[in-house]
């Protein structure tokens, strides 16, 4: 599994920045609209308000689980996004417990 969840925090990483990086190209370096963009109609605000409650969500599960390197994945997933913090996440996770097998 580790393999896999490795390949989805690059894919995780590669794909929204494809989409950043062409928002960021035609409408500049605005954060407010790119946040606002974010909002434009009720889908792209209902996919939005969904990653922002599976973020914090995310996040409250780190603390509850006293995660060593919180702010990494924290950091990961405002820079980047959910979708390359959590498969990086789960991947560091895998990569742990082939090193500690559980009998």
């Amino acid at each position: 599994m580790a393999k896999i969840y490795l390949v989805l925090t690059i894919v995780g990483a590669v794909v929204p920045y494809v989409f950043f990086l062409d928002w960021f190209a035609v409408e500049g370096l605005s954060l407010i609209g790119f946040v606002a963009g974010g909002f434009v109609n009720g889908s792209a605000g209902g996919f939005t308000a969904d990653v922002l409650i599976s973020s914090l969500v995310f996040w409250i599960w780190l603390i509850a689980q006293k995660t060593p390197r919180f702010w990494l994945y924290v950091l990961v997933n405002l820079t980047i996004g959910l979708s390359c913090a959590l498969p990086l996440y789960l991947w560091l996770q895998a990569k742990e417990a082939e090193r500690h097998p559980t009998t």
